[in-house]
């Protein structure tokens, strides 16, 4: 059983939130903490400038809701959204806080997964703890 689950939510069409979560309450301990974490990726300087000037703002508290509601879901949840590169961003959040799982989500790999990489694949390779991958 764990104590600290760390939960990545992507919140890709894709993606179901719900396996995750199903996934993070059988594995977790009574008196768990749940951490729901969303990275928003930095929007490049020259796109920037065509976006209405709260944009950011208003996306990141739009974000911040879907996550708290996701979190009401799950007792001691609570949501987070970071900003950076999605693989490192959750590498570098577990590192500081020291999750024992992080339940990630994935995708069937395409090419361009063998060429870069994916989310899943990074965190699985230099996570210091316990990786769940729910396809």
């Amino acid at each position: 059983m764990y104590h600290k689950i760390l939960v990545p939510i992507s919140f890709d069409a894709e993606r179901d939130v719900t396996g995750p979560l199903k996934v993070a309450r059988l594995l977790a301990a009574p008196e768990a903490e749940f951490t729901l974490l969303h990275v928003v990726e930095h929007i490049p300087g020259y796109a920037i400038s065509y976006m209405p000037a709260d944009y950011l703002t208003e996306a990141r508290k739009a974000i911040q809701k879907e996550l708290d509601e996701l979190a009401g879901q799950l007792p001691n949840a609570r949501g987070v959204v970071i900003e950076g590169h999605s693989g490192r961003s959750i590498l570098d959040w577990a590192e500081e806080n020291e999750p024992d799982l992080i339940i990630i989500a994935s995708h069937r790999p395409g090419m361009q997964d063998l060429l870069l990489g994916s989310t899943a694949t990074q965190v699985v390779r230099h996570a210091r703890c316990a990786v769940h991958v729910l396809r």
